[in-house]
């Protein structure tokens, strides 16, 4: 379930690179995805500033307690991630959501299509709703989670929205469902 990233950046910035889920031998280049961002990349994917370490350690607290890592992989490279964080606390299944993706490729739709691919898995994994969780200078991440319909709040200095992941709300891909299987005949007896 690899998804070609080719077609959503303009032609003079093709990208060649693949969205995937990252799998454990990823984490290096994850964690190190995460250290190479700049300091505003980094205050807008955690919310704040953290130091190498702290960043380090969140990255293998992603791998080791069950975060679901979606990547853009170019080059050997993880350029761009997104995350699932399951919330248990919370009354439906839910889980808090994530994005990061290198200064030098933002504003090219990486994060959209990971975002795109985060609603797969969520869904693949039974959630309901996703949450997110920003500061409110981030307006890439703001403007992201207001495309799939996410009604934004403020709560003690961060911005808050949920995103619903019913089948029938515009704007959200549609679940897959298989086809009814046709009846099975009928054994005769022997």
């Amino acid at each position: 379930m690899e998804s070609r990233f080719a077609h959503a950046v303009p032609a003079t910035a093709i990208m060649s690179g693949t969205i995937r889920q990252l799998r454990p031998s990823d984490f290096p280049r994850f964690r190190d995805h995460l250290l190479r961002l700049d300091s505003r990349s980094r205050r807008d994917r955690f919310n704040g500033m953290l130091d190498d370490a702290s960043v380090a350690a969140y990255a293998d607290r992603c791998f080791t307690e069950g975060a679901t890592v979606v990547g853009y992989v170019e080059g050997g490279l993880v350029l761009g991630a997104a995350e699932l964080h399951e919330q248990p606390g919370d009354g439906e299944p839910t889980a808090e959501i994530a994005f990061s993706v290198e200064p030098h490729l933002q504003k090219r739709g990486i994060g959209g299509r990971l975002f795109e691919r985060l609603i797969v898995q969520a869904r693949g994994l039974g959630y309901t709703r996703l949450r997110v969780t920003t500061h409110p200078q981030n307006a890439a991440m703001k403007a992201l989670a207001r495309r799939h319909a996410s009604a934004l709040t403020f709560e003690d200095g961060e911005t808050v929205g949920f995103i619903d992941l019913g089948p029938d709300v515009p704007g959200h891909l549609p679940s897959f469902r298989f086809p009814p299987l046709p009846a099975r005949p009928a054994l005769a007896p022997a």
